[in-house]
């Protein structure tokens, strides 16, 4: 099913100009905001989804969701539209995502730009903890790297703690707990971070063994960052202990944060 064609206009005053990415269910566009005389970005539905229940619904809470939030490291929304499509009209950042970064760079992010990072995540995953909701997908590729400031994007599985299927989220990602399903808390949004930690400081994710069968976080726990790089102690302490397999093992973001600005002071 072919993309909308540029300048189709997708909600009142707002026009495609490019496709930027496509998913199973959701098509992402560079697109012309004329009410506010700047670029947006706008999530719909493909077309060949639009008539999938699951998607609208979706999709809608998600804008939703982020059209309460206001977060200096999560994404801003600035509409949600239903008709004649469901589309949240999104700020357009700069930059790239963390996981374009990583693969980039040909140095690996020094023990300051690590902590500065964790402090940017936590600090974003803290204010939605505290708005009744997990994000339950924190990756590389759905961190931004804007300006010199690292903004959460994606908040399409967001939910509030409770007791929670196994298995939505991202396989080299997900807490033990989230992969089996159960009650999934905080602790399991502070996992997340510590893969994306884990990755900034090694260049690796620490489950990168893909298994269709068991979740990699269920087989074992992930290897200590010392054996692949040597960083302050009480940061290798952090990402290590975010990455316990048992929830109430891993550190309050709090104490995380505390420990990020021992390295690099507050940002």
């Amino acid at each position: 099913m072919r993309p909308l064609g540029t300048g189709r206009e997708v909600a009142p005053g707002v026009s495609v100009i490019a496709l930027l990415a496509r998913s199973h269910h959701l098509d992402v566009y560079d697109a012309w905001c004329a009410p506010r005389a700047c670029r947006v970005v706008v999530k719909t539905p493909r077309p060949d989804k639009l008539r999938e229940p699951a998607a609208r619904s979706d999709l809608l809470r998600e804008g939703r969701l982020l059209r309460r939030l206001a977060h200096p490291h999560i994404v801003r929304a600035y509409g949600v539209h239903d008709l004649p499509r469901p589309v949240i009209v999104l700020e357009t950042l700069g930059g790239e995502t963390l996981g374009h970064l990583l693969r980039r760079r040909r140095r690996r992010l020094g023990a300051a730009e690590i902590a500065f990072l964790g402090t940017h995540v936590a600090s974003a995953l803290v204010y939605l903890h505290a708005e009744g909701m997990l994000h339950l997908d924190v990756k590389p590729s759905n961190i931004v790297a804007d300006g010199g400031r690292a903004k959460l994007i994606d908040l399409s599985i967001a939910r509030p703690p409770g007791r929670m299927r196994g298995g939505r989220g991202t396989w080299c990602n997900m807490a033990p707990e989230q992969a089996r399903g159960g009650v999934i808390g905080p602790a399991a949004d502070v996992f997340g971070l510590g893969t994306v930690l884990y990755e900034a400081a090694t260049g690796a994710n620490p489950f990168d063994d893909y298994d269709p069968d068991e979740d990699p976080s269920l087989k074992y726990r992930a290897a200590r960052v010392r054996r692949a790089r040597r960083l302050p102690v009480a940061l290798e302490a952090v990402i290590d202990g975010c990455l316990e397999p048992a929830a109430a093992d891993r550190p309050r973001l709090d104490e995380a944060l505390a420990t990020f600005a021992g390295v690099v002071g507050p940002c």
